[in-house]
């Protein structure tokens, strides 16, 4: 079996124990038991890992808590940014789960201790309210403690049954299993899906775009985080990267908030590498003082209502100011993107995924497109195929921004077309092979028909800032083509061959009347 087969059987015996163990509860509403429990068992494995050093003498969840120095305690918080006393190891309270009358209490003040261990260290704020989805008193999990107890010891049990190991040549199987997850929940979760998970696909394209020829970059931020799947995308291209101070992102819902720092975790991102905040990014921004940043990616929510105007402080807001205009209230769409533009570095770029229709629309919008394109601030627009996301079947936008370009001309690229995706099971995939060719087009800046070009800012202005793809890419022309002489010839022909016919019916008709 090839480690992608092993890899594709290992999420469909997650996929499986993921439903099994929540029984009648919708899988939405169960997730935070089982990402949860997963990431339960990530910590306290990769926390043995570390205690034990890879010395075969040592058995730290065979160890009694009162074994443990405070010294050692201190080291390993200042290290791994959170302790695990041996007593409240995933694996040795899952061994005595099924018995155990108070399980749900002591999971709760396990939760508690975990995250109050980093209390007055650089770590707490990255672990405080960490396990706060993880309900142990929830009546989802049943209306007794009795019905408590039985379903949270078959979650524990469902994964700890995943196979899943602290090898290096195993790759980032706790990391991958977590991802595979969260994308399943979210397929299945309807339109919500999209707002805490942009498909890897995706992620991918704008890693890529976000991060092309950047030999080096300071950190990564993300304004609508999500889970964290497009930062982490990301974090394949920094392996051929230097970063130096990690991963930012902000993020509203409390739930999602919870996933992404978890999911930095399960990637083996350390405290000290990353930086995921709570709160509106548009009215309550964070890292004002971490800016600016070398590459920016993000999937804000489409159109979604904001302060806008009813807000009169927004217009003298730095991030809005220059552009002289808010974004709709009915429509935040534009300040997403005039507040990345302002964290974006001078030698960065950002990849915001955009509603189609901020890009023709007039009004404020327009004015905003306008201050855009007048102080060179776009690179590319890139109009991508329907129903790439879950929860909307629309054909989306990416908006490329750089503050570096050498000249003004902006680039439109039209990959909508049948060659730069394949149908998915619930939503269309775009390959890496699709990926490489919007890439190449993206580098070369080269007008190829139906597909690329790149248009002047004059043109742009005449065209009254309409950044639409649609107004710049000539589609290819799929119409028959007809050759009118040859199909004058054969009209002609035909009707000689019914006046011949008519000729002879007559005939026919005149002998038979004889």
């Amino acid at each position: 079996m090839t480690g992608q087969q092993q890899a594709e059987a290992l999420r469909r015996e997650i996929w499986q124990i993921a439903n099994r163990v929540r029984g009648a509860v919708d899988g939405w509403d169960f997730k935070q038991f089982v990402l949860g429990a997963l990431f339960y068992r990530f910590i306290s494995e990769n926390f043995t890992k570390y205690i034990e050093g890879g010395d075969e003498s040592i058995n730290y969840a065979g160890m009694s808590d009162a074994d443990i120095p405070d010294e050692a305690k201190v080291d390993a918080i200042k290290t791994k940014g959170y302790f695990i006393y041996p007593s409240q190891l995933f694996e040795n309270v899952v061994k005595t789960a099924s018995k155990n009358d108070s399980l749900n209490t002591e999971l709760a003040e396990i939760f508690s201790a975990i995250e109050a261990s980093a209390s007055g260290y650089p770590s707490e704020q990255d672990l405080i309210g960490l396990f706060a989805d993880f309900d142990t008193t929830s009546n989802r999990l049943g209306n007794t403690v009795k019905q408590k107890n039985e379903r949270l010891t078959e979650v524990l049990k469902g994964v700890e049954s995943v196979n899943l190991k602290f090898d290096e040549n195993e790759g980032d199987l706790f990391g991958d299993a977590y991802e595979f997850l969260i994308s399943n929940y979210a397929a299945n979760a309807g339109k919500s899906g999209g707002e805490f998970f942009t498909p890897t696909h995706v992620s991918k394209l704008i890693a890529k775009l976000a991060l092309h020829k950047q030999k080096s970059v300071n950190k990564i931020y993300d304004p609508a985080a999500g889970s964290g799947s497009l930062l982490l995308q990301a974090k394949d291209e920094f392996d051929k990267h230097i970063i130096e101070d990690g991963f930012f992102g902000q993020e509203i819902n409390y739930t999602t908030y919870n996933l992404a720092r978890m999911n930095m975790f399960l990637h083996n991102i350390n405290y000290d590498k990353f930086n995921i905040q709570h709160g509106n990014t548009l009215e309550d921004p964070h890292f004002g003082d971490d800016k600016p940043f070398d590459a920016i990616v993000s999937n804000p929510p489409y159109s979604v209502k904001w302060k806008g105007a009813d807000d009169p402080t927004l217009i003298n807001d730095e991030r809005f100011a220059p552009a002289g205009v808010l974004a709709p209230k009915s429509k935040a769409d534009f300040a997403f993107v005039l507040h990345a533009l302002h964290y974006l570095s001078a030698k960065g770029r950002a990849a915001i995924v955009c509603f189609p229709g901020i890009f023709y629309r007039g009004g404020a919008e327009q004015k905003i497109r306008k201050y855009l394109v007048d102080n060179n601030y776009i690179e590319s627009v890139i109009a991508l195929a329907p129903n790439l996301f879950f929860g909307t079947t629309i054909a989306v936008t990416i908006l490329v921004l750089a503050k570096n370009k050498t000249d003004t001309a902006v680039q439109f690229i039209d990959a909508t077309g049948e060659g730069f995706f394949r149908k998915g099971v619930n939503i269309n995939i775009m390959d890496d092979r699709h990926i490489a060719e919007i890439m190449r087009m993206f580098d070369s800046k080269e007008n190829v028909p139906h597909l690329a070009e790149t248009v002047s800012y004059g043109k742009i202005a005449d065209a009254e800032y309409n950044l639409s793809v649609s107004a710049y890419v000539e589609p290819k022309d799929t119409r028959e083509v007809v050759d009118i002489k040859e199909l004058n010839s054969k009209i002609v022909s035909t009707v000689a061959r019914i006046d011949e016919l008519r000729s002879d019916i007559d005939a026919i008709v005149a002998e038979i009347e004889a």
